[in-house]
């Protein structure tokens, strides 16, 4: 590191709460963190916010000690660990991190080289930022659980397609499969932006059964489901026999009874399980390095929906507070200067 500064800003919370509290997001500054040995230390130049950064937030209690919260980011290498084979100083990266280390609402972060990719070249920082966490819950979800590829048929319907892990899915599964995709979405600018990332039929969430029936009379195939509390009949009505659900919610005492009579799957995709329990393994910087080689080659794009900026407290406040209200489309990213 050329830098010889020992401190960095950052924003953090000191006790759960919702948006509006006092201490819900204060500035603070901390020690810059040395790399370990697969380490990278990056200088942050975007962040985006994703409801996981709302849930901790409201959820964990941190006991008053600070708290940063943040996943997606993307930055520029300025530190490297003594292991670290996969980049230099210099090397434009995005990553979405590990739930278990300190976040990306901060000039610095160290992040492991094992879950990190190399940026897309065609986008800012901005828009790369958008992308790291959504990307790898939609890849894993349609290529890992439902085990899609080239050669899918049958029909998949992703929930809340306008929003972040929704936009991905969209994407990759028109892109990349041979699927029949329907996204869902509820007003005129949510269904426009669900069509323009590829889905061949939009429905409206709130009267899903009916419309399903118009567009996939037979059912279908596999449901991708960020909100799974209230709609596991529905999902065991509207599922072929053998279909399946990847869920990527947390709702308390689901029950998935209802999914046994046509031999119905319910899968978990939690993008931190590899971080978490697989430190060593490299799948998630081959993700995202894959996903980077297709934006530029422009069979993917970003899903940024707005910028906002600095990373300061007062301007990641307002962007939990926006993203925490419904209808939220694509993601808000902030930039750092």
């Amino acid at each position: 590191m050329t830098n010889t500064a020992t401190r960095t800003r950052a924003v953090a919370y000191r006790n759960s709460g919702p948006i509006d509290a006092p201490d819900a997001l204060i500035d603070i500054e901390i020690d810059i963190p040395a790399p370990g040995p697969h380490d990278l230390l990056v200088e942050v130049r975007a962040v985006s916010v994703n409801p996981a950064d709302a849930k901790v937030r409201a959820g964990v209690d941190p006991g008053g000690e600070p708290k940063i919260l943040g996943f997606d980011a993307a930055g520029v290498v300025v530190g490297t660990g003594a292991a670290v084979t996969s980049f230099s100083v210099g090397d434009e990266v995005y990553y979405a991190g590990s739930i278990a280390r300190p976040g990306s609402n901060a000039g610095l972060q160290l992040v492991d080289e094992r879950i990190t990719g190399h940026k897309p070249r065609i986008l800012d920082f901005a828009e790369a930022a958008a992308l790291p966490l959504t990307a790898i819950t939609a890849w894993e979800a349609l290529f890992d659980h439902l085990r899609l590829g080239p050669d899918s048929q049958g029909t998949l319907l992703v929930m809340a397609g306008a929003g972040g892990v929704g936009s991905m899915a969209v994407q990759l599964a028109r892109k990349l499969t041979g699927v029949t995709v329907i996204g869902t979405a509820s007003r005129p600018e949510s269904k426009r932006w669900v069509q323009d990332m590829g889905a061949h039929h939009v429905v409206n969430h709130h009267h899903l059964r009916e419309e399903i029936r118009e567009v996939a009379p037979g059912g279908v195939d596999a449901i991708l489901s960020p909100f799974s509390a209230g709609n596991v009949e529905t999902y065991a009505e509207i599922l072929r026999p053998r279909g399946a659900v990847v869920a990527i919610d947390e709702p308390e005492g689901l029950d998935t009874l209802p999914l046994k009579s046509k031999s119905q799957a319910w899968h978990w995709e939690f993008m931190f399980t590899r971080p978490l329990h697989e430190p060593e393994s490299t799948y998630q910087r081959e993700l995202l390095d894959t996903v980077a080689r297709l934006v530029d080659d422009r069979v993917l794009r970003t899903t940024i929906s707005e910028r906002l900026g600095p990373l300061n407290a007062e301007t990641l406040r307002a962007a939990h507070r926006r993203m925490e209200a419904s209808g939220s489309i694509g993601k808000i990213v902030l930039t750092v200067g």
